[in-house]
């Protein structure tokens, strides 16, 4: 996070304003350089920060924590596959973090999951990966033998 505050705070000292192209209809468009370079370095830093961890969460609240059922189901879903080792990222320690990372999965809600820099959705396509089987496939391509599989072989 300190390259996005440096970052950031060199726009913010230029202040100077940028035009975009021209659009289709004939309209020019205008931002200030602080809104773009702001918005530039945090997408450089989530695609930083998704691959740097095999298993990547943006959440409210932490492991230990969670904020809301949602991320609590993705916290949930994780552990009952023996996945404690992976990176979270509370969104509501930080508001950019947390609208940056919708503009960068194009996707509108939080938690948000990543595996090996790849988006691979929120709670719901984590419940139905788990739920269909998916998940056990997924992370075994990540190198991680899920839990479940282990309790399986046992059962037997």
């Amino acid at each position: 996070m300190n390259s996005l505050i440096r970052s950031t705070a060199s726009c913010l000292r230029s202040g100077v304003a940028v035009y975009l192209p021209r659009q289709a209809d004939g309209r020019v468009c205008s931002a200030s350089a602080r809104l773009l370079c702001a918005a530039a370095g945090v997408q450089k830093d989530l695609g930083e920060m998704v691959k740097k961890d095999k298993v990547v969460v943006f959440m409210k609240g932490t492991p230990a924590q969670p904020m809301c059922g949602f991320s609590n189901a993705v916290v949930q879903i994780l552990r009952m596959h023996g996945v404690d080792d992976y990176a979270a990222y509370n969104v509501l320690e930080d508001q950019d973090l947390r609208q940056g990372v919708k503009e960068f999965s194009n996707w509108p809600t939080i938690p948000q999951v990543y595996f090996n820099g790849e988006f691979v959705g929120g709670c719901d396509i984590l419940l139905q990966m788990h739920q269909n089987g998916d998940l056990v496939d997924e992370l075994k391509k990540l190198g991680i033998s899920s839990a479940l599989l282990d309790t399986e072989k046992e059962s037997k």
